[in-house]
């Protein structure tokens, strides 16, 4: 609905202020109003607040079926305990030394043996060495003797016969011989033999290219050799002068006593 309303001059009204009593009675009807929807709003079942409702608890069963309880087991009867029989346990058995020391003494004592007899053969050959010398010595001494004789008597027989000629000496006498070593290789395995050697006694009684013959074993040919290098021989006078002896033998024995 519109209102239309006219100002004018003449119609217009001045407002009038509202009296106390006007005021106070709009406060009491305001108050009995709104006591009033209350009272009809709790009669017509209305409620501020909407309680809700409990929802009803359903519980859950399941059928569990266990196992039989076991059945204990019999004790066991006792048993006599028997003592295990003994296991032999092999003994290592010691690896034995690739040689025996018993065998390895025996050796060396036989070297030991061996090595005394050959100096003991090295005193006995320079002794009968130096007899033979000496009887060689004293042979030609008396030798010289003889012929000197013998031509002291040719002499006094002819005295007016030539001049005997000069004496010749055909003999050459070994002065000094050294026997030779035993060599350890043939001790330790017991190997005996000769061994014979040629060479040339040159004019100052040594000795010249001396030569192993056959037969002689090679272990005793190096030992050989080097006793034949150290003999000294008087030279053999052929008319007064020094001449050199050939094909000279000397045969070394090697033995084990």
């Amino acid at each position: 609905m519109t209102a239309m309303i006219m100002h004018s001059e003449t119609l217009t009204l001045t407002p009038r202020e509202p009296s106390g009593l006007w005021r106070n009675s709009v406060a009491a009807s305001l108050a009995v109003a709104l006591h009033a929807g209350v009272l009809a709003a709790l009669m017509l079942g209305w409620s501020a607040e909407k309680v809700p409702e409990d929802t009803p608890r359903v519980m859950h069963t399941q059928l569990v079926m266990l196992p039989p309880a076991p059945v204990p087991a019999p004790a066991p009867e006792p048993v006599a305990f028997t003592p295990p029989e003994p296991v032999a346990v092999p003994v290592p058995v010691p690896v034995k030394p690739t040689v025996d020391p018993q065998v390895q003494a025996q050796r060396l004592e036989k070297a030991a043996l061996a090595r005394k007899r050959v100096e003991e053969q090295k005193i006995e050959a320079q002794q009968q060495r130096l007899a033979t010398e000496q009887r060689n010595r004293e042979q030609a001494q008396q030798r010289l003797d003889q012929q000197r004789l013998a031509a002291d008597k040719a002499r006094v027989a002819a005295p007016a016969a030539a001049p005997a000629p000069a004496f010749d000496s055909r003999q050459y006498q070994p002065l000094s011989k050294e026997a030779p070593d035993y060599p350890e290789r043939a001790l330790d395995k017991n190997i005996e033999g000769d061994c014979a050697v040629e060479y040339t006694v040159n004019t100052q009684g040594r000795v010249e290219s001396p030569k192993v013959l056959d037969g002689c074993h090679p272990l005793f040919i190096r030992p050989s050799l080097a006793a034949a290098n150290t003999f000294r021989y008087q030279p053999r006078i052929v008319d007064g002068k020094a001449v050199p002896v050939p094909a000279v033998r000397n045969t070394f024995h090697y033995r084990i006593k």
